[in-house]
């Protein structure tokens, strides 16, 4: 049986790309892992993708006259690759129509709240300063909005009297690592039943 070939794209650490990729090693997921995208060329991500001999698609959007050149020139690069689908990991900009129209309901995120709460930048700061006592992991379809696509997964986590943001850092990425490759590999096992 041939394996989903996807991407995935980040913008900073990429310690999310580097679980997943992990999970791929592991036959945890089973897909193919083909290519790394970022905006930001610098980012750490990509030192984390040549260590693990994975393709890296760089390309800062500054360098573009639009944002559908710019997502034209990354379409390229997934169509050379074969890529079947988009996993957004800490990727901070939004996916416009080029993307979204290649990839229908195959481009999927993963956030640090429970959504509709706390979209967009900083989430876990939002919730603390809201005074919130429980807090998740998301996992939902990209649309054209902000962390507004449909939900496919959640996760809760309630947060312990005192705890600094550190620590519920610590955990939020935890669940984050496990269950992102957990719910990839379901959808991609029910996207290869689709094509049988």
């Amino acid at each position: 049986m041939s394996e989903v070939k996807f991407a995935v794209f980040a913008s900073g650490s990429g310690s999310n790309f580097e679980a997943i990729a992990q999970a791929v090693r592991d036959g945890r997921l089973k897909a193919s892992l083909v290519l790394l995208v970022t905006d930001k060329p610098g980012a750490f991500a990509v030192n984390r993708a040549e260590s693990l001999g994975i393709d890296v698609c760089a390309l800062n959007p500054k360098d573009f006259p639009s944002k559908a050149e710019y997502e034209t020139a990354i379409l390229e690069m997934l169509h050379e690759k074969e890529v079947e689908w988009l996993v957004l990991a800490g990727y901070m900009r939004l996916i416009g129509p080029v993307l979204l129209q290649a990839y229908p309901k195959r481009i999927v995120n993963v956030h640090p709240s429970l959504l509709p709460a706390f979209p967009g930048k900083d989430a876990l700061g939002q919730a603390i300063d809201s005074g919130m006592k429980v807090t998740g992991v998301t996992i939902h379809y990209v649309d054209e909005g902000m962390d507004t696509g449909p939900v496919i997964v959640q996760e809760p986590f309630k947060i312990p009297d005192g705890w600094e943001r550190e620590e519920i850092e610590k955990v939020i990425h935890g669940i984050e690592h496990r269950l992102y490759p957990e719910t990839l590999n379901q959808l991609f096992a029910e996207a290869l039943e689709e094509t049988k």
